[in-house]
């Protein structure tokens, strides 16, 4: 009798687990069913300029406040970015031309993963400035890969470094966490030009430069940081007009936005004060202006896409003010071979990198 007694219970006892767990599961089912429809809110509602991918964080690259793809890209950077620039494709632009081709897997899959953070595509190019793509550069200072991360950093962004294992050596896993620290830095300085400069000088640093300047915007704090990180950013403006000279979407800082307009289509009155020359052969953009006595971006605005069109082998309808005319015509053959020249010049810049 008492062992039936006893049976039964087990019986009993039996059902009533099954009874609570199969209600613990409903409960489970419950509450992440919730948690994915909380989610998935919280992404249809997201404002999408609180986004990297809005592109609104680079504040000190472009002298409006929205690029223009139908207009020259250098007539719409800052003015005081155009140094930089017209130098650095002197002595880079031919390699990094060769790199856009040869480069393009990595810059695809670097695309994928930066978007998933919220971090601007353009972010890419810090990779080619750090390690020129190359997986397994180590610094002087210890960091290592192709965003040349250190070692600390490194861990604790769940990376193994140790012993035979370094995965900051990675492309995939090294993005992944690159893009967390930059992600992190933007958090701090909201201005992505200023997380090209903390990547590479340290958050530290660039938070003491802020603090000794009073400003947040680069050209004003860029003297309170490391030379070599000033360098680190101008690299990376060089960079980013190159591989991305022909398309982009980036801004300027909100004080800028104010006080700057966007650059304007030529006006009528401008239309006739200038004159037409139609022309062909291997005549450079920087070299016409500079042989004429022209701002780059005046040129530039009266004759957009001209480099690309004669790179092609088309000719161009050559617009310039009518007191230029008569002095590109008496010089056009000096201009034609200084533009020549300078395209050799960039040729073996490349070739003694190589």
């Amino acid at each position: 009798m008492l062992f039936m007694k006893n049976v039964n219970l087990l019986v009993k006892l039996r059902r009533l687990v099954k009874s609570i767990a199969v209600s613990l599961i409903i409960v489970t089912l419950g509450i992440v069913t919730i948690a994915f429809k909380s989610a998935t809110n919280d992404t249809d509602n997201k404002n999408p300029k609180e986004s990297g991918q809005t592109k609104d964080g680079f504040k000190s690259l472009f002298s409006a406040s929205t690029f223009d793809p139908a207009k020259p890209y250098i007539s719409q950077l800052n003015p005081k970015a155009v140094p930089f620039v017209q130098d650095y494709i002197q002595k880079r632009g031919t390699a990094l031309e060769k790199m856009r081709v040869w480069g393009k897997p990595y810059f695809d899959m670097y695309d994928g993963i930066l978007s998933k953070y919220d971090v601007p595509k353009e972010l890419k190019y810090l990779s080619v400035i750090e390690s020129q793509l190359q997986p397994n550069v180590v610094s002087v200072a210890g960091a290592v890969g192709p965003w040349q991360i250190m070692a600390s950093e490194a861990r604790r962004m769940g990376l193994k470094v140790g012993g035979k294992v370094d995965e900051r050596t990675n492309f995939l896993k090294s993005t992944h966490a690159a893009a967390k620290i930059l992600k992190e830095l933007y958090g701090q300085f909201n201005d992505w030009i200023l997380v090209v400069a903390a990547y590479n000088c340290g958050a530290g640093r660039m938070r003491q430069a802020i603090r000794k300047s009073g400003s947040t915007n680069f050209w004003e704090l860029q003297a309170y940081l490391p030379l070599e990180t000033r360098n680190h950013v101008k690299k990376f403006i060089g960079t980013h007009y190159v591989l991305e000279g022909n398309g982009g979407l980036t801004t300027m800082t909100a004080a800028e936005l104010k006080a700057v307009k966007p650059v304007a289509a030529l006006q009528p009155v401008e239309d006739a004060n200038t004159s037409i020359v139609e022309i062909s052969g291997k005549y450079n953009s920087l070299v016409v202006a500079k042989q004429l006595g022209m701002e780059v971006t005046e040129f530039n605005k009266m004759n957009p896409q001209f480099d690309k069109v004669l790179s092609m082998g088309n000719s161009y309808n050559l617009r310039l003010p009518k007191e230029k005319v008569n002095m590109f015509s008496s010089k056009k053959n000096n201009i034609l071979n200084e533009s020549v020249q300078f395209m050799i010049n960039s040729s073996n810049a490349f070739s003694a990198g190589q």
